[in-house]
């Protein structure tokens, strides 16, 4: 349930110009137009499944974007499921300015992106619900100057041709390859959600090596019970699935209102010290692994600053 400070579940991740929305609750598009991104034009949303708390927000949204004579097509992607949840929802935004494409995933489909995929992986709840992760492709090593020099490559086009991963052919006859003036491929980076689940091994073998995990934590142990009966995750499971996956960061959301933050942060660091709890317009920014760690922002997508890939918790 909403409080006067925490909306419901709906998570932003932005990577260069990509905006993708995970989760569309009750109150979201109000949610982004009080943040810095705004109700921007959104190309993708994905449902992680069909509670009423994640998908609620979802008709308002689309007939405000009709509202204001959008055209550009909307994709919304879920689990099996939504073309039946998306007859339903029509009798509430009725017609449509633009296009809108409903796509059913499987447990292991994938969406190619430029850059990066999107994989969606079965999770355990009550209903049939998906977690995602964003996976993007190695990167080519650094460009070795010195050694391009020494080879006769000149400083021109023909360098960025390399760094692309492509051969160049020189004035002389020689052939130098990609191999010859780059390093080892620089790994990207990898962000899952897991929408709501009780921890399973699905999770740990998505998160496997990621950046950041968004984890649910809807309970703590003295409620464990509950979380078993209705399939959800304790801060504490949460945090062993972190660990048994490897992850630089966990992020804990869809926190039960009987909760304070502190609380749950407590729980999950006795097991996993590297947890956060992100609060509303918190931003959780990523860098290259090369160039540091996930970091929290507090505030940080109220304060003007547009993160290269980062969760926000809407």
């Amino acid at each position: 349930m909403p409080t006067a400070k925490r909306a419901l579940s709906a998570t932003l991740v932005r990577r260069g110009g990509d905006r993708l929305l995970f989760d569309c609750s009750e109150g979201t598009q109000r949610q982004l137009l009080r943040s810095d991104v705004g109700l921007v034009e959104l190309e993708e949303i994905f449902l992680t499944h069909y509670h009423a708390d994640h998908y609620l927000g979802l008709p308002g949204m689309l007939k405000t974007f009709a509202l204001r004579g959008r055209e550009v097509p909307l994709t919304v992607c879920g689990p099996p499921g939504l073309d039946e949840l998306f007859a339903t929802l029509r009798r509430i935004f009725g017609r449509l300015t633009y296009p809108l494409a409903a796509v059913e995933l499987e447990d292991g489909a994938i969406l190619e992106r430029d850059g990066y995929r999107i994989e969606a992986f079965a999770v355990d709840h009550r209903v049939t619900a998906i977690g995602y992760a964003l996976v993007e492709i190695a990167r080519p090593g650094r460009f070795d100057v010195d050694v391009a020099t020494s080879l006769g490559v000149p400083d021109g086009p023909e360098r960025g041709v390399l760094q692309r991963g492509a051969s160049v052919s020189l004035p002389d006859g020689r052939v130098v390859t990609p191999d010859d003036v780059l390093g080892e491929p620089r790994a990207g980076r990898k962000v899952v959600l897991s929408g709501d689940t009780a921890p399973c091994a699905s999770v740990v073998e998505a998160a496997a090596g990621a950046d950041v995990l968004v984890h649910e934590a809807t309970f703590l142990a003295d409620e464990r019970a509950r979380a078993r009966e209705t399939s959800h995750s304790t801060a504490g499971e949460a945090a062993l699935v972190a660990q048994e996956a490897g992850v630089k960061l966990l992020a804990l959301t869809h926190v039960s209102t009987r909760y304070f933050g502190h609380q749950v942060v407590e729980e999950a660091t006795q097991v996993f010290p590297s947890t956060v709890v992100p609060r509303d317009f918190d931003v959780v920014v990523i860098p290259f692994p090369e160039r540091g760690e996930p970091e929290l922002v507090r505030s940080g997508a109220r304060a003007g600053r547009a993160p290269a890939l980062g969760s926000v918790e809407s």
